[in-house]
């Protein structure tokens, strides 16, 4: 089939800005047939620009990312600029990393293009991430963050040597993960990985855990047990939940660190291990020394290195990528058909607080996908607790913004915000349309603006939902 030639080519002045921009440039038409293409795409994708002009864009960028058009279509709408990264397939077949940005373009009036996709060779960068030390090491932990950055670049500085390590951070941020990936970059790698959850179990029983016991050394004690300091004989031993641990345990504790050796529970022979300790806790050990339950010299002896691991709230654009990341893996251990989010879906994910962090994101993801039975999640889909916290948080936003709102418009979207709390997504994102036109005074431009939308996006809603 001859391919639709778009009516109008671009101006020699604009090929001449885009041929000396460093990255592939590709301008598309309303049809999503190329319009143009710089010479860097011609290199990345093996294809030139003549031969390929008026060809549908899924033709010749081909990538998994691009294949079902939404992308394509939020930018034909009006919608923000959007950044993906993942893999083409040029005209030889040979698969290059890029980060591919897709725009709305107004150029020159009357100009065919309406769509600009950027992609990026990024593949000196995968293959220097690939070769960076402890990369493999901190397989399972995810994340580009700064903060999380940091945590990657000191992992090899904690696997070089045998000192104790405290990993402190709140509940869900994966301190059991980077434990273990230390153990695994160390010299111990071959040996034992044991973790013990000190505020699982009581204390008599935790010390025969620990520490084992001989037989006899108390009711039920019928035969002997070497316990799990021995069991991990050469190799590493992580007691998370460190603060909950016992004041006489810790004493042992602090024996075992001191003198690398212990007695088992019942026995007056001593026994001698070599045994790395890695500890863990959410708890601020500091306030618990002053407070008189956890002891000074341990405190001392357990912080000789520490990693804080950084809440999820502040891992900015992790989230996202966690996302996609559990998404794929549930899908696929499920064998479902979801192919990824809706925008509203996203928006409530990504700006949910989660006081659980990662291990949060991840059952909750979990959730939507058992849940789900189309081939997107939406926030229907979404645990309800969820919802709640985003309503009250519009609620707090609402009030914030009352005091200010002064224009008759928006003491009639004030008035209709009032209403009782909403019961479906339509419902709390009418409710969110509302709280940022009544923060902006009624200006549809900066309301946009707040809610992180295009103006068209805005606009089509308003419609959609009667509050024009």
């Amino acid at each position: 089939m001859k391919p639709a030639v778009p009516t109008r080519l671009p101006r020699e002045p604009i090929m001449d800005v885009l041929n000396g921009i460093p990255h592939g440039i590709a301008l598309l038409d309303e049809g999503l047939r190329i319009v143009a293409m710089n010479r860097m795409l011609e290199i990345i994708t093996g294809y030139d620009a003549e031969a390929v002009r008026g060809v549908a864009a899924d033709y010749v960028l081909r990538c998994h990312f691009l294949e079902r058009g939404e992308v394509f279509q939020a930018a034909l709408a009006g919608g923000d600029m959007r950044t993906v990264e993942g893999d083409i397939i040029n005209a030889s077949r040979k698969k290059i990393a890029v980060r591919c940005t897709v725009s709305p373009v107004m150029i020159e009036a009357g100009l065919a293009a309406r769509v600009m996709v950027m992609l990026e060779d990024i593949s000196l960068l995968r293959a220097i991430e690939q070769h960076r030390p402890g990369h493999d090491e901190a397989k399972g932990m995810l994340g580009h963050s700064p903060k999380m950055r940091e945590i990657f670049e000191l992992l090899p500085v904690l696997s070089h040597t045998d000192a104790t390590v405290l990993i402190t951070g709140e509940t869900g941020t994966g301190k059991d993960l980077l434990a273990e990936a230390v153990h695994h970059a160390s010299k111990r790698a071959k040996y034992p990985f044991i973790k013990v959850n000190c505020g699982a179990l009581p204390e008599a029983l935790l010390e025969s855990e620990l520490f084992g016991h001989v037989r006899g050394a108390f009711t039920g004690a019928h035969a002997d047990k070497p316990g799990l300091f021995r069991l991990a004989q050469g190799g590493t031993i992580f007691l998370t939940e460190i603060g909950d641990l016992p004041l006489p345990l810790q004493v042992k504790l602090l024996t075992v660190l001191d003198d690398k050796a212990f007695f088992p529970l019942g026995s007056a022979k001593k026994v001698t291990v070599d045994t790395r300790i890695i500890t863990g806790t959410h708890r601020d050990l500091r306030q618990l020394v002053q407070e008189g339950r956890f002891r000074e010299d341990l405190f001392f002896r357990l912080n000789v290195l520490r990693a804080h691991l950084p809440p999820l709230r502040e891992r900015e654009g992790d989230v996202r990528l966690l996302m996609d990341h559990f998404l794929h893996q549930f899908v696929n251990s499920l064998g479902k058909n979801i192919k990824d989010f809706s925008r509203e879906a996203v928006t409530l994910l990504t700006r949910y607080s989660y006081p659980g962090n990662v291990r949060e994101l991840r059952n909750i993801v979990e959730y939507a996908t058992n849940i789900c039975q189309g081939e997107r999640i939406e926030p229907e889909h979404l645990p309800a607790s969820m919802q709640e916290e985003y309503m009250h948080e519009i609620d707090r936003q609402a009030g914030k913004a009352a005091g200010s709102a002064m224009a008759t418009e928006s003491d009639r979207i004030g008035q209709a915000a009032a209403q009782p709390a909403a019961s479906s997504w339509t419902e709390i994102e009418k409710k969110y349309i509302l709280q940022a036109l009544m923060k902006t005074g009624g200006n549809r431009t900066r309301a946009a603006k707040e809610l992180g939308w295009g103006r068209s996006t805005l606009w089509r809603k308003i419609t959609l939902y009667g509050l024009d």
